[in-house]
């Protein structure tokens, strides 16, 4: 039987300009409708007067409050020091890994980055176990440390946002050219004068952007304030408390808007120290590679293994608890913790599962319809849905859950159907990530070889054809590494979903912190270590499945 005739030429543009309508439309009518609109409700809600008109009357109040102006100023002052402290540490950590002849490099940065397959809230649970009021050094000790409040928090804090400063920074020290160093070095400069003059210089944008990120994390947090906060209220908790507390719901609209204030500046301040930073790096920079310096090397790398003590003793007591009979007076080994019955058992875990796996495959999907569309796309409207796509980062995850409160809570409109459902936990997951899935699948598809894609439109490939034979089979190393991120950051997230799980739809983390709060700290503890198991057995999955996609890829280069 014959094969069908080709399409003709007319035909198969008009279906090339209908994919790429789709490509297009799809993905930014969803960016709408799922960021767009939700911030702009809140922003409407903190304008509603209670007798129905607009007004700046919520502000004034929130404003004139002495609760808020107390945690505004706890939330700035604990940004700048966790901030600095962090930023020191992950210098530390990646001058260590980046400059330094060390062994186990790979398990050193495994251990900083422990706390990234967590809760946010297990930091905080770990050292309420180390130096609570019944934690294992208090009793072991006879002491009577503090932990709640603010050094508590400074502590969690800084282990939440150690591992973004040590990959920013490291990121930066990559990029250095050896060719300085090597003439600052026959010039007589000293190890010292060369970090000073030419390390620190080179990555100062970097710094910036370490700087502005981890100020971001840390005022935004809200599992951490929640946990070992105690009675130093932070915004997030100002916010929680307004909405659940008192159900104050414009005054709870009125300070996320507030809060988003610090957050779009920290994210403009933050992309453009970055792309300052890809600015000053120079395309034939030959690689550095220190030379063994048995002094720095000690040195620097035995702080650093000091510095990765803290999160691996932290997250690793939360593990040991949950095994613990009763913590801390009988350390005897028992499995009972994990029998949980309460809060659902274990099936906010499963429901978290495909939730997250949901907005991961969604969401991929989503990414590379809009980077296709706009690789081909040019122009205003262009750079207008690609500053909305990349805007999500300056919304903290609190903020977004709120102002989802008030776009889908809408009696009587088609929105209320999605409201308390799978689907928008999964959206709202989606989006609170979406910048940083959508800059990865961006800088991909910006590899892709023009002579592939020229190749295939000159034997008569359509868009589609182009999208399913080149973009999707060189891109999937980079399509793999954004699922994954998108489930394994749903798994941990708390924050952006608290205000929209129901009695019938609770996700892990936040079952996590409903048996803290109601005095199951090892049973918190044991539920942590599942969803950590989860999270590092997914991150082990996508690195396979990455190595074997990059492995095709190169065999089938070599044919």
């Amino acid at each position: 039987m014959a094969a069908p005739p080709p399409p003709s030429a007319p035909a198969q543009d008009s279906r090339d300009r209908l994919f790429n309508i789709a490509c297009l439309v799809i993905p930014a009518a969803a960016l709408l409708l799922f960021f767009a609109y939700p911030i702009a409700m809140m922003g409407y809600r903190s304008l509603l007067e209670p007798d129905g008109s607009l007004g700046f009357g919520n502000f004034a109040r929130i404003l004139t409050s002495r609760g808020f102006a107390k945690a505004l100023i706890n939330s700035l002052v604990m940004g700048l020091a966790t901030t600095a402290l962090t930023v020191l540490l992950g210098l530390l950590v990646a001058f260590a890994l980046h400059r330094c002849r060390l062994w186990l490099k790979a398990l050193l940065l495994g251990i900083i980055s422990l706390p990234i397959i967590a809760p946010s809230l297990v930091q905080g649970l770990g050292l309420i176990f180390l130096l609570g009021r019944n934690g294992l050094i208090n009793k072991s000790f006879g002491l009577n440390v503090e932990i709640y409040g603010f050094w508590g928090l400074l502590i969690a804090n800084t282990l939440y946002g150690l591992p973004q400063a040590t990959m920013i920074i490291g990121a930066a020290l990559r990029h250095a050219d050896a060719r300085l160093f090597e003439a600052a070095e026959v010039m007589g400069a000293s190890g010292w004068r060369r970090f000073v003059d030419l390390t620190l210089p080179n990555i100062r944008y970097g710094l910036l952007s370490a700087v502005f990120v981890v100020f971001t994390v840390t005022i935004t947090d809200f599992g951490n304030a929640a946990v070992i906060g105690g009675d130093y209220t932070v915004l997030a908790i100002e916010i929680y408390n307004q909405v659940i507390g008192q159900m104050n719901l414009n005054l709870g609209a009125v300070v996320g808007m507030l809060l988003l204030l610090p957050t779009l500046l920290s994210f403009y301040f933050e992309r453009l120290a970055s792309q300052r930073q890809f600015g000053t790096q120079s395309e034939n920079a030959v690689p550095y590679i220190p030379p063994k310096d048995p002094w720095r090397d000690g040195i620097v790398g035995g702080l650093a293994w000091l510095v990765a003590l803290l999160p691996l003793t932290v997250v690793g007591v939360v593990v040991y608890a949950s095994f613990m009979r009763l913590w801390p007076y009988r350390l005897d080994f028992t499995w009972r913790h994990y029998d949980i019955k309460l809060a659902g058992g274990y099936d906010p875990l499963w429901i978290s599962i495909g939730i997250s796996a949901a907005a991961a495959a969604f969401g991929t999907v989503f990414l590379l319809l809009l980077g296709v569309a706009l690789k081909r796309m040019s122009g205003p409207f262009a750079r207008i849905i690609y500053f909305i796509a990349m805007l999500p980062a300056a919304v903290p995850g609190l903020v977004l859950g709120l102002a989802y409160v008030f776009a889908f809570n809408q009696p009587g409109t088609p929105l209320m159907l999605l409201y308390g459902s799978a689907t928008l936990l999964a959206m709202c997951n989606f989006y609170h990530y979406h910048t940083q899935g959508f800059v990865t699948m961006t800088t991909g598809l910006r590899q892709i070889p023009p002579a592939l894609e020229e190749a295939a439109t000159c034997i008569g490939a359509s868009t589609w054809q182009v999208v399913r034979d080149v973009y999707v089979p060189y891109t999937l190393p980079v399509l793999i590494s954004v699922f994954f991120f998108l489930f394994m950051s749903s798994m941990v997230t708390l924050s952006a979903v608290i205000f929209l799980v129901t009695p019938k739809l609770m996700l892990a983390a936040v079952t996590v912190m409903r048996l803290d709060e109601g005095g199951y700290t090892s049973q918190a503890a044991a539920f942590s270590t599942v969803i950590m198991l989860v999270v590092a057995a997914s991150l082990l999955l996508a690195r396979g499945a990455v190595y074997l996609a990059q492995r095709r890829a190169g065999l089938s280069g070599t044919h």
